[in-house]
């Protein structure tokens, strides 16, 4: 690697916003009286550390499930607002798979998990004919979309699948053994796995096939793909059932988890969607960049439970860090040149 390359890395837009943020929020911590070291150490130790790590790695896997579902077609510049639509309807198909398959326990699981994807899936396709058939734009029909979706599985959790004498609203819980695999006594699952493999399947078609190049020529300048002959109709319901299959397969990975059942507002109330989409953008939708923005806030939310046992600062702040990284990332600013002249290979 040469000091050019690394200095590129350094100048870019994506490590000035990160460390812009950091500082900022510094600035905020002292004005409140707390030690930014002490708080910064919490998050880091309280995320990675051994009582945090599987915490951390359990909600990767939500974020970054809902990252690739939102980065795959944003990567061709369309936006998809409805992960928690699209999650939910996966999550509450895999619910009532899971409760009346009358298969054996382990091939339950595999049909819960691809219903849900297929779930997810066909509802986001249905936001995409909307674009496509009517001229309703992706960005509205995919949000507003969300809402019959999330009501929909409000309704069969508090009514029709409701487990009888609980005050919650959720379902019955899933027959013994429908379930994913956990990794020893912790919370993290074969889910993490199938989000990852996820995540290998969108950085090879991203850099290795042709599909890939027509999605981040799209991407880049729509009227030249269009003029290249890339049917952008086609392009749009193909990617948006790719989208809504992996925010459906979150949902079926979170109901088929502890507490192995469907409750109501449990997909929704982490804010996964948003905080995929933040992860996102902050990463251009480069799959590899993806999965280090994903990591990134997982740690930040996990983290920031830890920070406020330990110094007391309200985790509320890890909210603004992700904030101040996403404005600065949206100004494009960056170090200056000068500070990086020296071109000597290493």
């Amino acid at each position: 690697m040469t000091r050019t390359s690394l200095a590129g890395a350094l100048r870019s837009p994506l490590t000035f916003s990160v460390l812009a943020g950091l500082v900022i929020g510094a600035l905020f911590l002292v004005g409140t009286g707390a030690d930014p070291l002490t708080a910064y150490e919490a998050v880091v130790t309280g995320a990675l550390g051994g009582d945090g790590i599987g915490a951390t790695l359990t909600t990767t896997t939500g974020v970054l499930g809902l990252a690739l579902a939102l980065a795959v077609p944003l990567r061709a510049g369309l936006i998809n607002l409805g992960g928690d639509g699209q999650m939910v309807l996966g999550g509450i198909t895999a619910a009532v798979t899971g409760l009346n398959s009358p298969l054996p326990a382990p091939l339950t699981v595999v049909l819960a998990l691809l219903a849900g994807t297929a779930a997810g899936a066909g509802y986001a396709v249905l936001a995409a004919l909307c674009e496509n058939r009517l001229g309703v734009p992706l960005l509205v029909s995919s949000l507003l979309l969300s809402y019959p979706a999330v009501s929909l599985a409000s309704y069969l959790a508090r009514y029709p699948l409701k487990e009888p004498g609980s005050s919650l609203p959720q379902t019955r819980a899933l027959p013994d053994g429908v379930a994913l695999p956990a990794f020893g006594d912790s919370t993290v699952t074969l889910g993490l796995v199938l989000v990852a493999l996820a995540a290998a399947a969108y950085w090879f078609t991203d850099r290795r096939t042709a599909l890939g190049y027509e999605i981040r020529m799209t991407g880049l300048n729509p009227r030249f793909s269009a003029y290249a002959g890339v049917e952008r109709r086609g392009l749009t319901l193909r990617l948006m059932s790719v989208s809504g299959g992996l925010a459906g397969l979150v949902g079926a990975i979170g109901v088929l988890s502890f507490p192995y059942r469907f409750v109501d507002g449990s997909l929704t109330a982490p804010g996964y969607t948003w905080t995929g989409l933040t992860a996102a953008l902050l990463a251009g939708a480069a799959p590899l960049g993806t999965v280090i923005a994903a990591f990134f806030f997982a740690v930040l939310q996990v983290g920031g439970l830890a920070m406020e046992r330990t110094t007391e600062v309200p985790r509320e702040l890890t909210q603004v860090l992700q904030a101040i990284v996403i404005v600065f990332l949206a100004a494009r600013l960056r170090f200056p040149r000068r500070l990086f002249r020296k071109r000597v290979t290493v």
